[in-house]
């Protein structure tokens, strides 16, 4: 499909982190700490920057400057689901976490989910999250993120409310082969990658433990808010059509 996918990962890395940036100063560092303070020598973190204009760059120089562990793209500039799809494109290791530039890992998170891929037979694992805002992360807003999205398992259940979110999750690298090229014309990647890893790779196992905390402030309140009707409809119809061209893909060649 016009993308070159490498999902035989490499001999000596675990969990590769795939984080996006863009103008994500402000917060970095705190998120920067909470990744790395989980990572061993085994892991890697990909930061794919999209042009960022404010501090972000220096920043993660900074960070790479002390932990070799870190590697910095350059962004493809064609919004945020692009941009996840090159950093993960970037990844080498055999779990892939996505990461949010402003949100803050709890300890623990990584051997966690590790922990549920070994024991069961699926995927993609999603997590719950602690919401909190602006600067403050004692202040918790909401206790859990399942609660107000409903959060479940299911193909049909996740085209009609979507409760997968990306800071949440982390998918076995072979999942790439199924999910990339992510279509632009989508809503979000998190949903695509979700739906589609439940539906050819079995149920996605939804773990109730709060392994994030999540930063809710002006820019990134999409995750907590309602689309009218109208655009509800158009997404879901926009999924629906991708979807099915995907596995009707999938399928061909499969055949072949």
């Amino acid at each position: 499909m016009g993308v070159e996918i490498v999902v035989t990962a490499g001999e000596t890395v675990r969990v590769s982190v795939a984080m996006v940036t863009y103008n994500g100063g402000r917060y970095l560092r705190q998120q920067l700490d909470s990744v790395l303070e989980q990572l061993g020598d085994q892991d890697e973190l990909v930061v794919s920057d999209d042009g960022s204009e404010d501090d972000t760059l220096l920043i993660l120089r900074e960070y790479q400057r002390r932990d070799k562990k870190i590697r910095i793209l350059e962004g493809p500039g064609k919004g945020i689901k692009k941009n996840v799809e090159h950093a993960v494109l970037g990844t080498r290791g055999s779990y892939i976490f996505l990461a949010d530039q402003d949100d803050i890992w709890l300890p623990g998170k990584v051997e966690r989910i590790l922990q549920v891929f070994q024991e069961q037979k699926v995927s993609v694992v999603v997590h719950d999250a602690k919401v909190f805002e602006g600067e403050d992360s004692a202040q918790i807003l909401m206790d859990s993120f399942y609660a107000f999205r409903d959060s479940g398992a299911g193909v049909l259940k996740n085209i009609v409310k979507n409760s997968y979110i990306g800071c949440c999750m982390a998918f076995r690298r072979e999942l790439l082969r199924t999910v990339i090229p992510v279509p632009a014309q989508i809503e979000m990647h998190d949903q695509w990658i979700g739906v589609l890893g439940d539906y050819f790779a079995g149920e996605a196992f939804f773990l109730p433990d709060a392994l994030l905390l999540y930063r809710r402030h002006g820019d990134n309140n999409s995750a907590m808010s309602r689309y009218g009707l109208c655009r509800m409809v158009r997404n879901r119809l926009v999924f629906l059509w991708h979807f099915g061209k995907r596995i009707l893909y999938l399928r061909r060649k499969n055949s072949c």
